[in-house]
């Protein structure tokens, strides 16, 4: 198979995204969400194209598939809440996690490699929106480029709130993808938590809750996809389209 370079411009520094969903099991509108970034990134849209040729996305839709086969809401089939488990995952009972850590650390060795964001997607099940969760750091400066990718997203998805966007370092998270990875990653690395309503948003200016669909998750999945466009400044690159773009799905 060709490598995952094989699409990148020649010579290009590999700058990887990585994307994780559905570490608990309930979270439903995770799927949906991280669906929605894949259908769009696989798709002919322009946008997706010149992506692929810039970035590589590496993407694990579900770190929990025992507790999503076995219904759970929270925990694994061995009980175990696994977004407290990052700093230290077995083999033998967080399995999962455990390789997607050790793939992230080879990953972060790599001196070819950047690893530029981290983004773990849950579901909310008492807030409105899609909101993110972000790290608190003593450096002014990284705190504020911190921002710099929610505020663009919320100018992409009318669904995505960043006043509801927060940036903590409580005691009960530390065991979270976001938390770990963030004290782990250097400074040029970015992770979050992609939080989304189990019900409804409200689109800024008004007062009345839309409830949510299917088709609206993976809008916002598409919508988090486009971002990294803006953030990377690659608009100029887009080749416009002569029709209307079809829906990814």
């Amino acid at each position: 198979p060709p490598s995952p370079a094989a699409n990148l411009r020649p010579g290009a520094e590999q700058k990887v995204v990585f994307i994780t969903a559905r570490v608990h099991p309930g979270e439903t509108p995770s799927s949906f969400v991280c669906q929605g970034i894949i259908d769009f990134l696989v798709s002919q849209h322009p946008i997706a194209k010149v992506l692929r040729d810039h970035l590589v996305f590496k993407i694990a839709p579900m770190l929990n598939p025992d507790g999503v086969y076995l219904g759970n809401y929270r925990c694994s089939l061995m009980g175990f809440d696994l977004n407290r488990h990052w700093t230290n995952p077995s083999a033998w009972a967080h399995p999962t996690l455990h390789g997607v850590k050790q793939l992230i650390i080879q990953m972060y060795n790599d001196p070819k490699i950047n690893l530029e964001f981290y983004i773990d997607i849950h579901a909310h099940s008492t807030m409105m929106n899609g909101f993110m969760y972000g790290n608190i750091f003593e450096d002014e400066e990284r705190f504020q480029r911190q921002a710099v990718f929610p505020k663009l997203l919320c100018q992409n998805a009318e669904d995505f709130s960043y006043s509801s966007t927060s940036f903590n370092r409580d005691a009960v998270k530390a065991g979270t993808g976001r938390r770990f990875l963030g004290g782990l990653l250097n400074d040029m690395s970015y992770c979050y938590t992609l939080e989304v309503s189990f019900y409804s948003y409200i689109v800024g200016g008004t007062t009345s809750a839309v409830p949510y669909t299917e088709e609206a998750y993976m809008k916002l999945g598409r919508n988090v996809a486009r971002t990294f466009l803006d953030y990377y400044r690659l608009n100029a690159l887009v080749e416009v389209p002569l029709a209307p773009i079809p829906k990814t799905r």
